[in-house]
């Protein structure tokens, strides 16, 4: 009986830095390797920014340049979901006011 956690997952040789990686993982072949390739570009642009050789400094440094692009992210989305609140209450309460004027008993007709 297959074990339920290797169900979907699949193997994927990737190369990051120089190096042969196979990755399990339950998303698609492209995706991971999208993944890995985004990780050597970085290692790279960490390696010719800083002329280091040593691999895990290179590693660290492109793990801390990676963190703070996520940490980034993570503060706009933070920020754009607070303009989104806030608009969204402005919008809740125009249509409040609106709903409103339309049932004040000037507005409503006696009947006939």
């Amino acid at each position: 009986m297959a074990n339920p956690r290797e169900v979907g997952t699949q193997t994927v040789e990737v190369r990051i830095y120089g190096q042969v990686y196979n990755i399990r993982g339950d998303g698609n072949s492209a995706y991971i390797s999208e993944l890995a390739a985004y990780v050597d570009r970085k290692m790279r642009e960490i390696m010719s920014t800083t002329h280091t050789v040593d691999s895990l400094r290179v590693a660290i440094l492109s793990a801390l340049n990676i963190a703070d692009e996520l940490f980034q992210a993570n503060r706009r989305i933070e920020q754009l979901d607070a303009v989104v609140g806030e608009r969204s209450n402005d919008y809740a309460n125009l249509i409040d006011s609106v709903l409103r004027k339309d049932k004040s008993p000037a507005t409503e007709t006696a009947p006939k």
